[in-house]
């Protein structure tokens, strides 16, 4: 899977397309990574998808007893508050590429006392590994930019989900009036990534109070189950 792994703003280096030397993927892949300097440049106010958080926490509208895969997990900002809400009914998948963040998840949610809700699970660069039919929603922040497979991701995302199930998805919004990061950082605008969803079997949905971002956006889809014959 591509860097699912939730990267700052701030810190992130120039997108390159591709697996290997010079992949934005390749560092979050490394035995060594590290994690402590991750916590700190991806749990600050001083990145929108934090400071957020509770409003885009409330639009994702959290059930009881759901079972939700957080795809790119990294530390684990939404991996926890998600954990919190799905109760001890609920399942929380947090999927990521990085062995590093897999084994700080799975430490974190033992001293949280939640390993029987968060479930770190080890995604690939064209697959989230996820079983069939398994999540009621999947959750993709910051991370959409970095799938170097979109099409067997999202062919992967389609079939993990249940009937009905949903993604939201949240990722740098590339305009005219933009920083010069997300300009040259994001593959492409929001409308591609929209329409590469709806080829992938995913129907848009409109969000009645989406969180108030300015530097991502946030965008929902509902899984359409494929016809089956010609």
């Amino acid at each position: 899977m591509v860097a699912i792994a939730v990267v700052s703003v701030a810190e992130e280096p120039q997108h390159k397309e591709g697996k290997g030397n010079g992949s934005i993927n390749t560092q979050f892949e490394d035995p060594k990574l590290d994690v402590s300097g991750f916590i700190k440049k991806f749990e600050s106010n001083s990145r929108e998808v934090f400071a957020k958080r509770a409003e885009i926490l409330a639009a994702c509208e959290i059930r009881p007893g759901m079972s939700v895969a957080d795809l790119g997990a990294g530390t684990g900002i939404y991996t926890f508050p998600f954990a919190e809400k799905v109760g001890p009914a609920g399942t929380v998948f947090a999927v990521d590429i990085s062995p590093g963040f897999l084994k700080y998840l799975a430490d974190q949610a033992a001293k949280k006392g939640l390993s029987k809700v968060v479930k770190p699970l080890k995604g690939s660069h064209d697959k989230t590994n996820l079983p069939a039919n398994s999540v009621d929603l999947i959750f993709v922040c910051d991370a959409y930019h970095h799938f170097e497979k979109p099409e067997s991701i999202l062919a992967s995302i389609h079939s993990a989900l249940r009937s009905g199930g949903k993604v939201i998805l949240i990722d740098f919004d590339k305009r005219s009036d933009s920083s010069t990061f997300v300009k040259h950082h994001a593959r492409a605008e929001k409308e591609v990534y929209y329409k590469e969803l709806e080829a992938a079997g995913f129907t848009k949905l409109d969000v009645k109070s989406p969180p108030s971002l300015k530097e991502n956006f946030f965008a929902a889809f509902q899984k359409a189950d494929r016809k089956s014959g010609p």
